[in-house]
């Protein structure tokens, strides 16, 4: 293949397709477009190396970085109801840690609630009071996340992700339970599932990724940035701002949680398998689908729309004007939603 340099001393050869005023110009865009399109897959590249981790487990930065996110959960956290109890329950991937909250509802099996990434279970402060209102309910630090548990062994593929929630339910008094499961905590429940569904009741899928829809390009590119620690956290806080429809999360407990659990601590686990209409129309059991309608997630109309003619016994609610952080938006509504659908299947 010729070099640059060589190319510009060749004597102009004709186009074989016929290059004229018109064609030329287009030609010079295409080039431009390939070369835009490189950079952007150079950049995922580095980046994939910026955040590169020798070890096989989610770890902490440091102490420093462990400690301030530690200082922001806990600050996050007393804006949750006092715990009954809080459990380290040990599995074969680590200890993963579960909070109960008794409720005053007449649910006959208690709710578990699955956050998003980097979230824990402080980002259910704005729901646990009327959720309580519909029975006694779990919590649960998703493990190889950032959180109060505390992975030990690799998590190498969806089977594994499915076996450490498994043993976490069994290790629990109750034999069923309806999992609620926030973004990539909705992709977790469905994920249960369909490997082992054997302790579940229902699903409630809110704002689930990868599985009624793959992630927007654009959304995927701006998070990019989001995802080296060492840029600015100005960065950081755009992307969750942008993921929650544009709203203000400098010095919000659950923001500042978030962007801490992002900076400081190295994920290893391994990229989500996209749920096929196959895997979803597998499902034995009752699924509620919430989707918001400004969401930056997925194409809210062509995920309801997944939904609602893939699911054997789903049930799908749009709330149009809600972002990706439909729980924190409509706290109330989705606690009634989920009341109606439970009391429609005990």
């Amino acid at each position: 293949m010729p070099t640059s340099s060589e190319s510009e001393n060749r004597p102009e050869q004709p186009d074989p397709a016929g290059d004229t005023a018109e064609t030329a110009p287009k030609r010079r865009r295409w080039r431009r477009t390939r070369i835009t399109l490189a950079v952007l897959a150079a950049a995922v590249v580095v980046t994939a190396f910026a955040v590169r981790s020798p070890s096989p487990v989610g770890h902490w930065d440091g102490a420093e970085g462990q400690d301030r996110f530690l200082a922001a959960y806990d600050e996050a956290f007393a804006d949750l109801p006092t715990p009954e109890q809080t459990l380290d329950v040990r599995t074969d991937y680590g200890v993963v840690r579960v909070y109960r909250f008794a409720g005053s509802g007449d649910a006959a099996s208690p709710l578990v609630l699955l956050p998003g990434r980097a979230s824990a279970s402080p980002v259910w402060a704005d729901n646990l009071p009327s959720l309580l209102k519909v029975g006694d309910v779990y919590t649960i630090d998703l493990l190889g996340e950032p959180g109060k548990s505390v992975q030990e062994r690799p998590i190498t593929d969806d089977a594994d992700q499915a076996a450490w929630l498994n043993q976490v339910l069994t290790a629990l008094p109750e034999d069923a339970f309806h999992v609620v499961g926030l973004s990539i905590g909705g992709w977790t429940a469905a994920n249960l599932a369909l490997h082992d569904p054997s302790h579940l009741d229902s699903v409630v899928l809110i704002e689930p990724v990868y599985v009624f829809g793959d992630i927007p390009l654009g959304t995927v590119f701006r998070s990019l940035p989001a995802a080296v620690s060492w840029l600015p956290k100005s960065w950081r806080d755009g992307f969750n701002s942008y993921t929650a429809g544009g709203a203000p999360v400098e010095d919000v407990p659950v923001a500042d949680m978030i962007e801490a659990g992002m900076q400081h601590y190295a994920l290893k686990l391994p990229q989500p398998t996209r749920i096929s209409e196959d895997g979803l129309a597998s499902l034995d059991l009752p699924v509620l689908a919430v989707i918001a309608g400004r969401s930056v997630m997925h194409d809210a109309k062509a995920a309801a729309d997944t939904a609602r003619n893939v699911l054997p016994d789903g049930n799908v609610k749009v709330y149009p004007d809600a972002s990706h952080a439909v729980n924190g938006e409509h706290p109330d509504q989705i606690a009634a939603d989920i009341a109606e659908f439970i009391a429609a299947h005990e």
